[in-house]
């Protein structure tokens, strides 16, 4: 059995390595490193992906969320809601730009923000929320949106993990994650699902004017060169990692189909374990598991991490503590006990290997070991 890994890009390469060479090579032929080129087809080939009319390109999905934020004319003091439980990038740039983090809980089941919290947290002070998909599903977007429409708030979609997962509003219409709310934004870290060779992001909208000034943002300000209209920053997706993505990009929806049949094995083998509590899917949304998260309940989770490592199976655990409780971010409006769910999550959860190259004697090996050490 070939070795397991939680991300397996190596063989992902091996199976698109002519045409990622290629493009590649491309890049290199024509010298045209930064902008132009590779970033505008790639550009263009994800905005026909989405369905969104504006993608906006930058470094990195942190970049992506700055930006997003600084495009909406905010002021320091101003509340951003958003959840507990996720990866710290969501809540460092709404502190690095002087905003005020509001921090809110989680669904059990889904781990997504609840939307009960949100109407709990909003204060005259709240100007966006900032959900999250975690792990690959769409939170609760219609209900987000009524709330958002209710006070005159915008929705920034933290759209990091769920890149190709589809949302169905209760009318019938289907949109793409990111592409709901006033801004999405992603990240082309390469264990993503669209993931490139080094650092890369997005954002998306459909909305033109804050197309124009994220754009002009992300270039040092400048609508016009060498005249700045607004305070910027530098952050450019290169044209090599666009040749990646782009490749990539003709492969995504295989690369969520093999997530989901992973998934689906997982969950079936686990179906009859009372120690483990699978993931649960949103009947209006679909998930594409950049992530397959295990609930563990009745047993010590870090030692079945400890006993799967010992068999060669790797596991992470996605997150071990909540925003509010980390050092960085501690306040004297927080303490252990506030948000119960993300408390409880984070010390229950375990992620088991996903990507597109798990083959069946692996899932099989995997599931097994789990079962043996949980009876």
């Amino acid at each position: 059995m070939k070795a397991i890994q939680m991300v397996d890009l190596h063989s992902q390469y091996e199976n698109i390595k002519n045409e990622i060479n290629s493009g590649i090579q491309e890049v290199l032929d024509t010298c045209t490193f930064i902008k132009g080129g590779k970033v505008n087809v790639f550009q263009k080939h994800l905005e026909e992906y989405l369905n969104v009319k504006h993608v906006i390109p930058v470094g990195n999905g942190t970049d992506a969320l700055q930006i997003a934020l600084m495009s909406l004319g905010l002021k320091r003091g101003d509340e951003v809601i958003t959840p507990t439980f996720t990866f710290i990038a969501t809540v460092e740039v709404i502190a690095l730009l002087g905003l005020t983090p509001i921090f809110v809980d989680v669904d059990y089941d889904t781990f997504n923000i609840s939307t009960e919290a949100i109407k709990k947290a909003i204060s005259p002070k709240t100007k966006a929320i900032i959900p999250v998909h975690l792990f690959g599903q769409n939170a609760n977007m219609e209900e987000i949106l009524a709330i958002a429409k209710q006070h005159n708030l915008f929705v920034v979609e933290d759209s990091c993990q769920s890149i190709g997962a589809e949302y169905t509003f209760s009318n019938g219409v289907t949109k793409k994650s990111g592409c709901i709310g006033d801004i999405g934004c992603t990240s082309f870290f390469p264990s993503k699902n669209l993931g490139c060779y080094g650092d890369g992001g997005a954002i998306f909208t459909n909305n033109d004017s804050l197309a124009e000034k994220m754009r002009a943002i992300a270039n040092h300000g400048m609508v016009v060169r060498y005249y700045h209209d607004f305070i910027g920053v530098n952050s450019r997706l290169d044209s090599i990692q666009a040749a990646i993505l782009d490749v990539k990009l003709k492969s995504l929806n295989n690369y969520i189909q093999n997530r989901q049949q992973a998934a689906e094995f997982y969950t079936n083998a686990f179906a009859d374990n009372k120690y483990i509590k699978t993931p649960i899917v949103e009947k209006n949304t679909t998930h594409v598991y950049h992530q397959y998260t295990l609930k563990i309940n009745g047993f010590d989770r870090n030692l079945l991490q400890e006993k799967l490592k010992a068999k060669g199976i790797p596991s992470m655990i996605y997150y071990p503590i909540p925003l509010h409780l980390q050092k960085a971010y501690k306040s004297e409006h927080y303490k252990k006990g506030d948000f119960p769910i993300a408390e409880s999550l984070s010390n229950s959860v375990l992620s088991l290997p996903m990507h597109t190259e798990l083959d069946l004697e692996q899932l099989t090996y995997i599931t097994n070991t789990v079962n043996d050490i949980l009876k």
